[in-house]
């Protein structure tokens, strides 16, 4: 058991990482911002809670900290994420040509 948790930790941090690394790269290739807005959020969130999860594994005694941590980040990232992307549809941010659907727009009633 000592031999599985260091690993077990080494495979969650580099998938934490690949996740951010992922998130980063959705920032980059995504056509406008509130796609941005939902590659980020998404990838981080779940990123960091791996690699939080990782660092649990290869320190048990941060793990109550990294609990209330994880926990923190995961109320928080997807609710600051929608009011930024509130306020960017409000302030009338231009969408990507692709947007077939708006559904803020339908139940706000605006056009």
């Amino acid at each position: 058991m000592d031999a599985l948790l260091p690993i077990l930790g080494g495979l969650l941090l580099v998938g934490g990482a690949a996740f951010l690394l992922l998130g980063g790269l959705g920032l980059v290739r995504m056509p406008d911002l509130f796609n941005r807005i939902q590659a980020g959020t998404k990838a981080t969130t779940l990123g960091t809670l791996l690699t939080l999860s990782g660092v649990a594994c290869l320190q048990p005694a941060w793990g109550l900290k990294l609990l209330l941590i994880g926990l923190f980040i995961l109320y928080t990232n997807p609710l600051s994420s929608q009011v930024l992307a509130r306020a960017a549809h409000r302030a009338g941010t231009e969408k990507s040509s692709k947007t077939m659907v708006d559904r803020l727009a339908e139940d706000t009633g605006e056009k």
